[in-house]
């Protein structure tokens, strides 16, 4: 059983929602990551997900575009990344960490290193799950076993226009759980309509047996409580990224700590 499972299903059998935080690696503050981590961590997330920098982030708003932008020019990339989360793990070894990002780093990280180079490494560094934004389902499935046979979970974007036929494409190989992206659109954007959510989740248990996290929209601690109320996590990325470019770096730690707090507060509130 993986991390991100046992963790899902701990919560579950408590009756709380998971709170999973985003984070693009490097931003604000090169040096800063892993201590933001440890802050988000501490401050009630129950899963991370880690964002790779990349030139082209295609399912991304210009919040998590710019802070791509900030932390490449910082020369951060996959082996950087990968440091950084051993240095989380040199503190934490109970909370999940998931990679969030794009192909492009991935297969340069093989090219570079030889077939097999980019899981071998997440393993070591101590990463749970995967999500590789522009893979669909139907192109992955060595991939998937490959992550497996290591221990890793594969997780899969599921989108309000995703068909019945593609739901069941991800559940056959998604691994940890799945995030549904509650708007039409990039990270960011819009305004979420939870009773849209609240329609939507249940179509995709038909055909999806691990827990659903639910995110892009999500920006305060009603917003999210609102979505725990039919998800089983919530997943916030494009405020957080927000909050923490404009804290100086002393304080971009504890400014994490004490946005988790709030949600967190939120959603176990009866």
């Amino acid at each position: 059983m993986s991390r991100i499972t046992a963790t899902l299903n701990a919560l579950q059998q408590a009756n709380r929602k998971a709170l999973i935080p985003y984070v693009t690696c490097g931003d604000p503050y090169a040096e800063t990551s892993a201590d933001v981590m440890r802050a988000l961590a501490d401050g009630g997330a129950d899963i991370i997900e880690l964002g790779v920098p990349f030139s082209d982030p295609m399912a991304d708003g210009p919040v998590i575009q710019q802070a791509s932008e900030r932390a490449l020019a910082k020369g951060i990339g996959l082996p950087q990344v990968f440091d950084t989360v051993k240095a989380f793990r040199r503190h934490d070894d109970k909370t999940p960490v998931v990679l969030m990002g794009y192909a492009n780093p991935v297969e340069r990280y093989d090219q570079r290193l030889g077939a097999g180079a980019f899981i071998a490494a997440a393993k070591e560094a101590g990463v749970d799950g995967v999500l590789v934004v522009d893979y669909p389902p139907e192109e992955c499935e060595a991939f998937a076993g490959d992550l497996k046979a290591a221990g890793l979970d594969l997780i899969f974007l599921l989108a309000p226009t995703s068909t019945d036929a593609r739901i069941e494409q991800v559940a056959r190989i998604a691994s940890g759980y799945v995030y549904y992206v509650s708007l039409k659109g990039v990270t960011g954007a819009g305004h979420l309509d939870t009773s849209a959510v609240a329609d939507a989740v249940p179509r995709i248990r038909r055909h999806v047996k691990i827990p659903v996290g639910v995110g892009f929209g999500i920006r305060d601690a009603q917003t999210a409580r609102a979505v725990a109320r039919v998800a089983d996590a919530v997943v916030i990325g494009s405020r957080l990224v927000q909050i923490l470019n404009d804290q100086p770096r002393e304080q971009v730690a504890a400014a994490a700590k004490a946005f988790m707090a709030e949600i967190r507060s939120a959603l176990d509130t009866p």
